[in-house]
């Protein structure tokens, strides 16, 4: 029986509670850093990627400054713009209801990720993949990204050639707040800006667990935003997986503030410790389904 591990992203609010939240299963006993296949997009890719190498989460969670993907001190961060966010989310509600084509609406963010003013694209790389290097871990790991110029939806994996640093810096480039991150001639952006999990990516598998932030980052809209999600879960399940299904829970959501680009210390040190909580809690449930 094969497994696969799907995280999900959202932005620095989400690594730390994903991060807390394996570290809370794998404390109780349910080590989804066995997974046969790990799957991440956006936030998702650098926590899979610490996993995939073996890195200690329980470690990372002690250096929140430096592995959440906050920028280093002496990297002046432009301040988020409001229009450029409103548009990016104007696409994204345009992707949830499909009120235009997908293709269209990725090479609409793909200009405005290009166009916007951001830090410079190594100091992003540092501060995302920094730690990582270029070398892919001896494990089936994943990561997904779209070209910003012509949006094209892209997989990294070792067979890709992309060194994993940069990899995962494009997974994690949100447009409009930090740049497309160059590979072989190319600009690349965040892997979630029209699925934040990517699920068909786990197809194939007998056994996979989706952890999802997206979801439930605005619990009285998460009926709407799951839809898309339920979606690719139900396709996994029709294919014949067993699919189980961890979201940020309102907990989570009120220790983040509302803001999953929230990069303050307190702020990711109290996501974290949500996440540990409700890895704890829900060890019994998915290590039912992970064995």
């Amino acid at each position: 029986m094969s497994r696969a591990l799907v995280l999900g992203g959202g932005g620095p609010v989400g690594v730390a509670w994903e991060t807390g939240l394996l570290v809370g299963l794998a404390e109780a006993g349910v080590d989804l850093g066995t997974a046969d296949r790990i799957v991440g997009t956006s936030a998702g890719s650098l926590v899979g990627a610490h996993l995939a190498r073996g890195d200690s989460l329980a470690a990372l969670m002690g250096e929140p400054e430096r592995k959440v993907g906050a920028p280093p001190e002496d990297v002046a961060v432009p301040a988020i713009d409001r229009e450029s966010i409103g548009a990016l989310g104007t696409a994204i509600f345009e992707a949830l209801t499909g009120a235009r084509p997908h293709d269209e609406i990725v090479r609409d963010i793909g200009r405005l990720a290009l166009e916007a003013e951001t830090i410079a694209e190594e100091a992003f790389v540092a501060m995302t993949g920094g730690g990582l290097g270029s070398q892919w871990p001896g494990h089936d790991f994943a990561c997904t990204a779209y070209d910003a110029e012509s949006g094209a939806f892209t997989v990294w994996d070792e067979a890709s050639g992309a060194p994993l640093d940069r990899a995962v810096a494009s997974s994690c480039s949100v447009p409009g707040v930090f740049p497309p991150t160059t590979i072989a001639g190319r600009r690349y952006m965040d892997g979630g800006v029209i699925s934040g999990t990517n699920c068909p990516l786990a197809a194939g598998h007998d056994r996979v667990v989706v952890v999802s932030v997206m979801s439930n980052a605005v619990p009285a809209a998460a009926d709407f935003l799951r839809v898309p999600l339920l979606a690719e879960i139900a396709a996994l399940e029709s294919a014949g997986a067993t699919v189980e299904l961890v979201e940020f829970d309102d907990a989570s959501v009120a220790a983040g503030g509302g803001n999953l680009l929230a990069f303050s210390r307190d702020v990711v040190m109290a996501v974290g410790a949500a996440g540990l909580a409700q890895g704890r809690v829900e060890a019994e449930r998915i290590g039912v389904l992970w064995g």
